[in-house]
């Protein structure tokens, strides 16, 4: 019962950096503060409406900070907090690296068994 429970705990916490946050969260840790607009430009792929949903929701984690200037323009940081997640994404970062070898060289293997056939 009781790994039952940290099992849902842990899910309850990795619903909160999922999706293109741990990327969003991967640019941050390497400026101390960026704009916005630069932000976005570094995730071409991701709509405004769904950077600033991201955003907020990483804000209201206390993961990072939002940081108004010239207002209405805004920039952001890790928080000191969020700071506690980059061996995690380091991590996985790596994973996913090893990941798509991997998968490149299984299609790779696989097209050659087809190919055999």
């Amino acid at each position: 019962m009781r790994k039952n429970l940290e099992h849902i705990k842990a899910s309850i916490a990795l619903e909160k950096i999922v999706g293109w946050k741990p990327i969003i969260i991967q640019h941050l840790f390497f400026c101390e503060i960026m704009p916005f607009h630069e932000l976005k430009d570094l995730i071409p792929n991701l709509t405004h409406g769904t950077l600033i949903q991201h955003l907020r929701e990483l804000e209201e984690q206390d993961i990072i900070e939002r940081v108004v200037y010239n207002p209405p323009n805004a920039a952001y940081s890790i928080t000191e907090y969020g700071r506690t997640l980059e061996t995690t994404l380091e991590s996985m970062l790596q994973w996913s690296v090893t990941h798509l070898e991997h998968m490149n060289a299984k299609k790779e293997a696989d097209s050659t068994q087809e190919a055999v056939k």
